[in-house]
Formats: C-alpha cells, sequence, structure tokens
C-alpha cells in the first residue's frame, strides 16, 4: 500500500481533549522547542536529528523501540540548577526519575549531588563513583539492609519518614559506632495542582510525617534525643509536575514555622530545609514550565521572608529535581506497525513499543506529544491515537495528537520528553524486553543501559 493509499480518518477537525480544544499545529513539520532536548533538529532531508545523528541511522543501528538520551542537554540542565541556586544551595537530582551509572557520572562531573529512594538505587550510584557524601537516602520504608548500607556508606543524609524510622535508624548508626546526619520528612497539609496519584504533602497518604496534631514536632523530640542521630533539617515534597509556586509558598511558611518551634522549645536552629522537587516540564506546547533561576528566585525569597518574619537565620536551601533535568534531554523513537481509520473517530497508529516502555499515560492519564521523525509530509493533519502492541485496551502512549494522513507502516515517530519515568517505570509486561537507553553526543552514540533479550527473561525464570 503507498503512503497515501489507506483513508486517513478524521481531518482538521478540533477535538476536545481534557478540557481544552485540541487543534492541529500550522505545520507539522515544525518541532516545538519547548518539548524537546536544545540539540533535536531536521536535517535538510527532514529527518528528525539529535547531538548530529539523523534518527534513522539511531535506529538502524539501535533499533526500535529505543530511548535516545542527548547528553550535551542533561549536562547543560545540571549546570543551569547548580548555577540558579549557586554555592549557598544544595542541588540533590532526583534518582528515581532515571538513573544509571553514566547518570551518576555526569552528576559527579557537574556537580550535582543525588538522591535515591532504593538499595538499587544507592548501589548504582556507589558503584558508579557518586561520593555517599553527597547522597540523600529517601524511602517510605527503608529495610534494616538498606538502611545499614547507607550509615556505613557515609551518606550525607537520610530523610526520616515515620517514628518507627527515627528507632530503626538511630539503632543500627549507634551498632555501626556513627552519627548520621538526618531530616525529618513532614506532609504541610498543602495539595499541589497534579493529578491524585503523585501529590504527595496532604495528610492522607504514605509519606512523611504529619505537621497536624503536633506529630512532626513529637518527630524532632525524638530525634533530638538520640545518640545516633544528628538532626540537621526539615524536608518537604508537596508533589509532581508542578508550575504554579504558590504550594511552595504556602509549604515553606509551615516548615519555617515548625522550625520557629523547635528554636522555641529546644534551644537549637536547624541549619536545613529541603523543599523537595516536583517542578513541571513541557509534554505539550501548552505546558509552560518555569526556568530554574526563576524558581531558585522565587524559593529563596520564599525562605527568607519567613525566617525574617520569625527571626530565624535563613537556613541552606536544598531542592530535588529529577524529572525538570532528565525529563526533556530524552525522546522515544517508535516504528509505525499498522495504521487503522475509524471513520468519524480517529486513526489508531500502533507502535512497536506501548505501555511497557511509558506507562505514564495509563497511570496517571499523561499528555505527550508525538511528530513523524523519519521524514517531513505536505500531507493534511489526521487525528491519531498513537497505541502499544499489548494486549490491554488501554495501551495507550499518546491519547490525541495529529500526524500527517501520509503516515504508513515502517515511519519512524518520536515521542518527547520521555527521559523521566519512562525506563525507570518500565516492565516486561507480556514479556515484552524493555528498550535501550542510547546516550548521543556531537555526532556520537553510545548505549548507557542495553536492551534486553530473550535471554535475560530466561535467566530469571528458574522453574
Amino acid at each position: 500500500m503507498s503512503r497515501s493509499a489507506h483513508p486517513a480518518g478524521p481531518r482538521h477537525a478540533d477535538v476536545m481533549s481534557e478540557g481544552h480544544y485540541l487543534a492541529p499545529a500550522d505545520d507539522l513539520n515544525v518541532l516545538d522547542e519547548k518539548v524537546w532536548s536544545r540539540t533535536v533538529t531536521r536535517d535538510e532531508h527532514g529527518a528528525v536529528t539529535v547531538g548530529g545523528l539523523t534518527v534513522s541511522r539511531l535506529a538502524e543501528e539501535f533499533g526500535t523501540p529505543a530511548y535516545f538520551l542527548d547528553e550535551a542537554d542533561f549536562r547543560a540542565r545540571c549546570r543551569a540548577w547548580s548555577d540558579a541556586f549557586g554555592p549557598g544551595a544544595d542541588v540533590f537530582y532526583a534518582g528515581k526519575a532515571f538513573l544509571s551509572r553514566a547518570v551518576v557520572r555526569w552528576l559527579k562531573e557537574e556537580g550535582l549531588n543525588l538522591d535515591v529512594c532504593s538499595g538499587g538505587e544507592l548501589a548504582t550510584a556507589l558503584d558508579a563513583g557518586m561520593p555517599a557524601e553527597r547522597i540523600a537516602f529517601h524511602g517510605n520504608n527503608k529495610t534494616v539492609e538498606e538502611i545499614e548500607r547507607a550509615v556505613a556508606a557515609g551518606v550525607g543524609r537520610i530523610v526520616l519518614d515515620s517514628f518507627q524510622e527515627i528507632v530503626r535508624v538511630a539503632h543500627v548508626a549507634q551498632s555501626l559506632g556513627r552519627r548520621q546526619r538526618v531530616q525529618i520528612r513532614v506532609t504541610v497539609g498543602v495539595e499541589a495542582h497534579t493529578h491524585e496519584f503523585i501529590a504527595t504533602a496532604h495528610e492522607d497518604q504514605k509519606f512523611g510525617i504529619a505537621l497536624a496534631g503536633g506529630q512532626a514536632a513529637e518527630a524532632v523530640r525524638r530525634a533530638l534525643t538520640l545518640d545516633g542521630l544528628e538532626l540537621v533539617g526539615i524536608h518537604s515534597h508537596i508533589g509532581s509536575q508542578i508550575f504554579d509556586m504558590a504550594g511552595f509558598e504556602v509549604s515553606a511558611r509551615r516548615v519555617v514555622q515548625l522550625l520557629a518551634e523547635v528554636r522555641d522549645e529546644h534551644g537549637v536552629e536547624l541549619p536545613e530545609i529541603d523543599l523537595g522537587g516536583g517542578l513541571g516540564i513541557a509534554y505539550t506546547s501548552d505546558d509552560d514550565p518555569r526556568e530554574p533561576h526563576e524558581i531558585a528566585k522565587s524559593l529563596g525569597d520564599i525562605v527568607t521572608r519567613e525566617c525574617e518574619a520569625a527571626g530565624l537565620a535563613t537556613p541552606r536551601i536544598s531542592v530535588e529535581p529529577g524529572r525538570a533535568i532528565v525529563g526533556p534531554t530524552a525522546f522515544t523513537l517508535y516504528e509505525v506497525g499498522t495504521v487503522k481509520p475509524l471513520e468519524g473517530l480517529r486513526t489508531y497508529v500502533s507502535v512497536d513499543g506501548g505501555m511497557s516502555d511509558n506507562i505514564r499515560t495509563a497511570l496517571y492519564d499523561a499528555e505527550y506529544s508525538v511528530s513523524l521523525a523519519s521524514r517531513t509530509s505536505d500531507a493534511e493533519p489526521m487525528l491519531v491515537r498513537v497505541v502499544g502492541k499489548h494486549c490491554e485496551s488501554g495501551d495507550i502512549v499518546v491519547k490525541d495528537a495529529y500526524l500527517p494522513a501520509d503516515l504508513a507502516p515502517g515511519d519512524l515517530i518520536a515521542v518527547p520528553a520521555t527521559g523521566a519515568y519512562c525506563r525507570s517505570m518500565a516492565s516486561n509486561y507480556n514479556h515484552a524486553l524493555r528498550p535501550p537507553v542510547v546516550a548521543v553526543r556531537d555526532g556520537e552514540a553510545r548505549v548507557i543501559v542495553r536492551r534486553e533479550t530473550e535471554e535475560d527473561l530466561l535467566r530469571l525464570d528458574v522453574g
């Protein structure tokens, strides 16, 4: 079948999507720089390139589906966050967004710290040479074994998430002859404007110790009495994919109020405050993220103002961008397998990946953009839904978007802003093989996380 031989389904009609009208872009060949990494462009033949390499060449060498990570962009974003906050603050990259040994080395070289939330992430960080004192260890249910490894390694912070964990970490530290630096994670009653399942600061959720009812104050009392702990600050995280700074202002005010109460009761001014991460990125042209220098100024002003009002010295601020650094640096490249028009509705475009390499659309109702990557086209736009190859009706990669009406099997399409929470949440559903992560920089590409093989799957199946 020729590229233009199949019916294309609805064209030009605006459609309602999540409360707003989705209309085709004026030119589907133009890449919206908001959602792509810095080195992504089209070459003279119309193919998308990253780091000077075309997607066709990358697909031929590394296959599809695959994540292609713009290393120069990743490093530039690390520097932007570090420069924005300066030497008087700490920037911890949130490893849960995406972590590999190569990423750890980049973070180390660019001067960022790292937060981890599992034994596996800690092992990756230490194996790749991140100094332990530049690591913070999160998690709502750290095992004794994980705590022992973290304390023995000398991690810079352990973030305490419950009353039981206060005792658990203190016991481990004392048994190892250490005094572990810790922060207490508090829930401040602020619900960020985000999806229900990624809003983490209201009381009815699993993370942290609530300010309400004096629980956080009691946690501070207990931590200050235990010889194995050195309480250095308070930690707060209010959600994810946040654009509005108002939630941070309320959170900072309540955390500073707790610091003042600690001073008044115990005569101690805690030297650190960690405001977490959760800053949003652009997945579509409707998203409008803030630049790091704007965020740094806003958070700095908020904390300074609240501390002055409370008569406190301004503590050292920490932040934890993960998605905001790695999210925009990568895209997922797929090959189109089938194009199925549904008359009067939309065209279903099936690709060789799906929810096993990007669960966020199914899990969070997340929105993404998509572009024809292997060529340009002058065909009219058609409304599409990009879906995967899994035996699941919810296997959707991009809910609603426009692609050229001459899209055909064998074309390459790319979904930008997939650097965060795609490979890290990838699965073997239907025994799919998880895609590789390929770093691209200055005309060179190298695998930093290899593609899984059937041998990998069978090796784990010992039955």
